[in-house]
């Protein structure tokens, strides 16, 4: 039997920069959020999480994120979203 994960961070980064060598982290993220489940699912058929201003719906085996607004509003074009996982007593979070 799969957990699903309880929250989440979720990283808003520029969906392209130069020379980046690896996956962005929370310093390097143009807005980040922790999410916690809502034992809701949303529209998309997915949990979904909700905090600090964003709600998403996230496939918890894949980490995709599915839908997601930020304050009430979907993303710009040219931002994308990483879903980094946390563990349950939030240790290891960065800022």
């Amino acid at each position: 039997m799969t957990t699903i994960p309880q929250r989440f961070e979720i990283l808003v980064v520029a969906e392209f920069s130069e020379g980046r060598a690896g996956p962005p982290t929370a310093a390097d993220a143009l807005r980040s959020a922790l999410v916690e489940a809502t034992g809701q699912t949303g529209a998309s058929g997915y949990p979904r999480y909700a905090g600090q201003g964003m709600v998403a719906d996230i496939d918890p085996v894949t980490r995709t994120v599915e839908a997601l607004t930020v304050d009430g509003e979907e993303l710009d074009y040219g931002l994308s979203v990483r879903v980094v996982p946390v563990p349950a007593d939030g240790a290891g979070r960065d800022g």
